[in-house]
């Protein structure tokens, strides 16, 4: 038996989807920890592709999944997400996806009031992508959260929703925005209790058993590290922890046994919405970069910032997270440079650091330090045998290694699952 939690180690975005699904092949159980429909996994299967936001990703390949109490579910998303995957000819039985009943409720006045939130913002601008997260989390944390639970409880429902928009209709009013009927809510609640029914269960309880079973659990984080609520950029930051002991938490497994951390590790860095990025390319540098990598949201289409990899954050999240091995991907990307520079240390205001100041909220006065590394010309796209790489290639892998004190587990070469090369097994 042998568990893996995987993790972004940078912004998100760094092809966890492809990842996760690689290594369910040897996983008996996939589970989702935390976030929302917010963060997109994009999965390519014998040329079928599959864009995913809250279920697993190893459920395209027919692996017990479960969404854990540490997401924040919208209903309604996860409905047209199953619908979408049907098409492809996958049916999502009770047998296949199993959801916590203490998981909370994502309702349509989250959705509301982050978007008119977000809108009405004169100062700090977080960049939400308006799917209503972070007020279900605020809910979550202020004990007004509706759970899945609930909306079987017919007799206490109309109660608790009523305590909810307590809270939230004098916050829409100064917003000007319509107040909230409680009959509303519970009409919408109702409409898809039939649908939601049979995939709700006491997942804690499952995972504890599969455990003691010595099954394979594979923990499938959302986002990245520094997005986590607590030790990323903050307040530029997800609503929700993202780091790798949010596993536990998240699932209701306190202890994870026989655990591997694996980190998603782009080789090149990218981000979406605001905050500071010492890295950042506002050039052609940055454009190349989004144009070969294809840089948009896999949910929200948004164009992502792009820069140069940043070892200095990446070691922070080795750290932060107990990452045990990189899975490096996307590198093909960096096919086309001649020169590559990598961020070693930072800068500021006369000081160095080999860290990044959480009083960062500009990197105006922020000075990234590279070294300068040759680049390839050569294709790498498609390689599944460390030799075929060109000799560069490996070098750029080998400083990655050799800076973070971390080995690289596995290296993806194409979107394409086969496209891998193995280093070291996480399981």
């Amino acid at each position: 038996m042998s568990n893996v939690i995987v993790v972004g180690s940078q912004w998100g975005d760094e092809g966890k989807g492809k990842i996760v699904d690689w290594l369910s092949n040897k996983a008996d159980a996939v589970v989702r920890f935390q976030g929302g429909h917010n963060a997109g996994h994009t999965l390519v299967i014998d040329g079928k592709v599959y864009k995913l936001s809250l279920l697993p990703s190893g459920i395209v390949r027919g692996k017990k999944s479960f969404i854990g109490n540490g997401v924040v579910l919208d209903l309604w998303a996860l409905a047209k997400e199953i619908e979408a995957v049907s098409h492809k000819g996958i049916n999502i039985t009770a047998d296949l996806l199993s959801i916590s009943e203490t998981t909370s409720l994502i309702l349509s006045y989250h959705r509301e009031l982050d978007t008119a939130r977000e809108h009405k913002l004169d100062g700090i601008k977080i960049g939400t992508t308006g799917r209503g997260i972070g007020p279900a989390y605020e809910d979550k944390i202020g004990r007004r959260a509706i759970r899945l639970c609930d909306i079987f409880d017919k007799r206490n429902l109309k109660k608790k929703i009523e305590n909810a928009l307590f809270h939230h209709n004098p916050i829409r009013k100064g917003l000007g925005i319509n107040e909230v009927k409680s009959v509303d809510i519970l009409n919408q609640l109702n409409d898809i209790t039939n649908f939601i029914e049979p995939y709700v269960s006491n997942i804690w309880n499952d995972l504890i058993r599969l455990q003691n079973e010595e099954k394979n659990i594979l923990f499938e984080g959302a986002q990245g590290m520094l997005l986590d609520n607590d030790h990323g950029t903050y307040p530029f930051v997800t609503s929700s922890n993202t780091i790798s002991s949010q596993a536990s938490i998240g699932s209701g497994l306190g202890i994870i046994k026989n655990c591997f951390t694996l980190g998603i590790t782009k080789a090149y860095l990218t981000r979406v919405g605001e905050g500071p990025f010492p890295t950042e390319q506002n050039n052609s540098i940055g454009e190349k970069l989004g144009k070969i990598g294809n840089e948009f949201g896999t949910v929200t289409g948004r164009k992502r910032r792009c820069g140069w990899l940043d070892l200095v954050l990446l070691k922070q999240s080795v750290n932060i997270c107990g990452i045990h091995g990189l899975a490096l991907t996307k590198l093909d990307v960096l096919d086309h440079f001649e020169k590559i520079n990598v961020c070693i240390s930072y800068d500021f205001n006369g000081k160095k650091y080999n860290y990044l100041p959480p009083i960062i909220s500009s990197t105006d006065n922020l000075k990234a330090e590279y070294i300068e590394l040759d680049g390839w010309m050569e294709s790498t796209r498609g390689c599944r045998n460390f030799n075929e790489l060109p000799r560069n290639a490996k070098k750029y892998i080998e400083m990655l290694r050799e800076i973070t004190g971390v080995e690289i587990s596995l290296l993806s070469t194409s979107p394409e699952r086969k496209d891998t090369i193995l280093f070291k097994d996480p399981f």
